[in-house]
């Protein structure tokens, strides 16, 4: 298996750092999962618009960002897309505890969605 999805193109990445600096220790801020059981010869995904409309930050290590891909929060496999945007791995957090986070916690809208570029990719 692997995983599909889309990474964060560099200039859209500095400039989510510019507006969300880190709250935890270990910067993530790299891409978007589309499916995390993809077969191993699974073809990239399309380009997609990708809007950032949220946060999230559980207070205990664990921050992510809420995204829109072609207008829907919703992935096939019933997650929301995401970024994971910083984490504390000496609290144990890991960046696949992202969804949960997302689902027990909620998340706080943006005032304003912040479109962003992502790059269609395969993801180890």
């Amino acid at each position: 298996m692997t995983t599909t999805g889309w990474k964060l193109e560099p200039a859209s990445r500095e400039f989510l750092l510019d507006i969300f600096p880190p709250h935890w220790c270990d910067l993530i801020a790299d891409h978007v999962t589309l499916d995390g059981k993809a077969p191993v010869d699974a073809t990239l995904p399309s380009k997609a618009e990708a809007k950032v409309i949220g946060h999230a930050d559980d207070g205990k290590g664990l921050e992510t960002l809420v995204v829109t891909i072609g207008g829907n929060v919703r992935r096939p496999d019933g997650g929301i897309f995401h970024i994971t945007w910083s984490l504390d791995r000496h609290r144990d957090r890991e960046a696949v505890e992202s969804n949960d986070l997302i689902t027990r916690h909620g998340w706080r809208p943006l005032a304003v969605p912040i479109t962003i570029d992502l790059l269609p990719a395969l993801l180890e």
